[in-house]
């Protein structure tokens, strides 16, 4: 009867560890995708750096993953004329950008996407 048991709970055990493994895999294991698949990457058709006279760094706080960096990425991609790269590591987001750009414009889309811009910093 106790070995019944043991191996139950061993199975048990297994079981949910292959659950969460497949669970990471299809769904990312970050802190803002563990319930929803990732986000589809906002693809920026000119990729041409010369043609983005305006270049400005933005602080953005509250990009824990890579799911946090496209949603700010793609916040910033979906609008025409612009262009993001975000590092999560660094927790900024480098825009280039066809217009000149706003503090405020910035920063209400930043805080669309449910994050805070600190700063901004043109170059």
């Amino acid at each position: 009867m106790g070995n019944a048991i043991i191996i139950a709970i061993l199975v048990l055990v297994i079981g949910l560890a292959v659950y969460s493994t497949v669970h990471r895999i299809r769904y990312g294991s970050s802190c803002c995708g563990e319930r929803e698949p990732a986000q589809k990457k906002v693809k920026v058709e000119d990729k041409n750096i010369h043609n983005y006279p305006h270049t400005y760094t933005l602080e953005v706080d509250g990009m824990h993953c890579s799911n946090c960096a496209r949603r700010v990425e793609n916040a910033l991609n979906a609008l025409e004329g612009r262009w993001a790269v975000a590092d999560v590591g660094k927790k900024k987001v480098l825009l280039r950008s066809k217009i000149e750009e706003k503090e405020i414009e910035l920063d209400r889309i930043i805080a669309a996407a449910g994050y805070t811009m600190l700063s901004c910093r043109k170059h």
